[in-house]
């Protein structure tokens, strides 16, 4: 802002902007800067390490996006283009699909180019997820696969447009909650490899037996405690898992991508068959022994199988042996 100002020897009789604001004498320049958050400059170098790429939609002047987008890490090399919104304009749309990967900020964007900028995204199999305050946003933020509104400084049209309100509009916050989504989704996957894993060696374990010509070697007693203590406590243990190391620096799951997948399916089956397997021939051992109580052995070995596949579902990567009290 630029500060000047006027000196009347007697109040005019007509004040008038035209008047007022000609003869005057110049002050000085006052620069105004709304600085960055010195959380975000980390949040965007952790959003390119776990695979998610960061870029800039702004309607500012081209000069104050650049500066802001090299702050914040969003343009760190030649390789980062910006787009102002008149080049937007004069790109087809086959040049922009082709460009738009290396394209990281695009300022003076008005709101029907932000609109252009998601729909060119997801037909390059991108899952967007848009963050926006105002009405112009409104648009983009409900086509957005995550639309993402500000729950303090937004409107109440781009609350409504958005699937997400964030309650602090810290952009960190969102790094946080990618971080807590995969912590959960991987604490889904533990619960129900373990689950399954134990079911698996129940099944097994009384398929098994008659082939064998054994008896039958648990009773309906037996499953229902396995079933309601066994696999429910740990169950409820893994399901409150730490974050596992290096979380955030895993590319992201494709969205089409099975619950089951990265061979879980196999695992719970040949895991299963292996309680199974181990079950059976201690209730060949026992019997074999004339041992009394060898219903009970084959209920305490099946019992602690479980229990040691529960210590190992905590990491698909890491050894149990060095995972520790918790995964970090």
């Amino acid at each position: 802002m630029a500060l000047g100002y006027r000196e009347w020897k007697e109040l005019p009789s007509a004040l008038t902007s035209d008047m007022i604001e000609s003869g005057l004498t110049f002050v000085a320049t006052i620069g105004i800067a709304d600085p960055l958050r010195p959380e975000n400059r980390t949040a965007v170098q952790l959003c390119k390490a776990s695979g998610i790429k960061p870029i800039m939609v702004t309607g500012y002047h081209a000069l104050t996006a650049n500066i802001i987008a090299k702050q914040t890490g969003i343009i760190e090399d030649s390789e980062d283009l910006l787009l102002t919104s008149k080049q937007l304009d004069e790109t087809t749309d086959k040049v922009l699909i082709d460009k738009i990967e290396h394209i990281k900020t695009f300022a003076r964007a008005t709101p029907g180019q932000k609109l252009r900028i998601v729909k060119t995204l997801q037909q390059k199999g991108e899952f967007v997820a848009m963050t926006g305050d105002g009405v112009n946003d409104a648009p983009a933020l409900q086509l957005a696969n995550i639309g993402i509104a500000m729950g303090i400084n937004g409107t109440d049209v781009s609350k409504e447009a958005a699937d997400m309100i964030l309650l602090d509009d810290n952009f960190s916050t969102i790094v946080k909650a990618v971080k807590e989504g995969r912590r959960i989704f991987d604490n889904i996957r533990k619960f129900i490899r373990y689950v399954m894993t134990g079911n698996a060696g129940e099944v097994w374990t009384i398929f098994l037996a008659p082939f064998f010509g054994l008896p039958v070697p648990l009773l309906p007693i037996h499953i229902l405690w396995i079933n309601l203590v066994t696999d429910g406590l740990p169950g409820l243990a893994l399901a409150s898992e730490r974050s596992e190391k290096g979380i955030m620096q895993r590319p992201p799951r494709p969205t089409n991508e099975s619950i089951f997948s990265n061979g879980m399916g196999w695992q719970i089956l040949w895991a299963g068959f292996l309680m199974g397997v181990v079950c059976i021939t201690t209730q060949a051992i026992a019997l074999n022994n004339n041992s009394a109580h060898w219903q009970t052995m084959v209920f305490t070995v099946l019992c602690s199988s479980q229990l040691g596949n529960a210590m190992a579902v905590r990491s698909e990567k890491t050894s149990i042996f060095k995972l520790g009290g918790n995964v970090k």
